[in-house]
């Protein structure tokens, strides 16, 4: 009989990222949609959504972040706290190792991402981190994300995929298998290190969304989250 296995969406995003709509009291149905085991909240530079459904849900949140440095984004998951936003990925790196967070890049070369990474800064920072999203349902091209999982494997890290989830049909097109692990950035470590994933990119028009929802909040208060 084959092990268990969990189902993880290691990269989403709710209405906290000013770029989003998906509403927090959506999230449950979804992974249920999707029969996600645990779902990682990883809003653009906020983290109070994160941590506190981790807080009421910890069986199935993995608190998150997805944090612009001077460089590129970088993804953390089991974070304790806010992180700074636009330091380099030095110090960024070293936030959130303060904190005992589990570190990634996120789609390292998206030709079109404004959070994607120069070649000679990745190679720079590349043992700093310990896991490198390979693959990114966001990103356009097959090519950048065939990219990064040969850079991953030449590298030897740690390999992550996620949907990037912006919007609710997103959410379950990049999830990873991987064995049942203690719930911390350690237990996320060592479960990594056998997992497999599945992705379907998706349709472009996807970005459209966010443009969207980064307009519509600018004139309608009240779906800015509230902090």
């Amino acid at each position: 009989m084959a092990a268990p296995q969990w189902v993880i969406e290691l990269h989403s995003h709710t209405h906290y990222s000013h770029d989003s709509l998906t509403r927090l009291e959506d999230l449950h149905a979804i992974v249920q949609t999707h029969n996600i085991d645990k779902l990682a909240i990883t809003d653009h530079n906020v983290v109070d959504a994160a941590l506190e459904l981790a807080r009421l849900y910890p069986i199935w949140v993995i608190p998150g972040v997805e944090v612009m440095t001077t460089e590129g984004e970088l993804l953390g998951w089991y974070i304790k706290g806010e992180v700074p936003v636009g330091r380099s990925p030095e110090e960024t790196i070293a936030a959130l190792r303060e904190q005992g967070a589990l570190i990634g890049v996120a789609h390292p070369f998206d030709r079109y991402r404004r959070g994607a990474w120069k070649p000679e800064v990745l190679a720079r920072i590349v043992d700093q981190v310990d896991v490198i999203e390979v693959f990114n349902a966001r990103c356009l091209r097959d090519e950048d994300n065939a990219k990064a999982l040969a850079f991953a494997r030449e590298q030897n890290k740690l390999m992550a995929a996620g949907s990037d989830a912006h919007t609710r049909r997103e959410y379950g097109r990049g999830l990873m298998n991987l064995p049942p692990f203690s719930n911390n950035a350690e237990g996320l470590r060592r479960a990594l290190q056998s997992a497999t994933f599945e992705g379907q990119r998706s349709s472009w028009d996807v970005h459209i969304s966010s443009t969207y929802a980064k307009w519509v909040k600018r004139f309608v208060p009240s779906l800015r989250p509230k902090r």
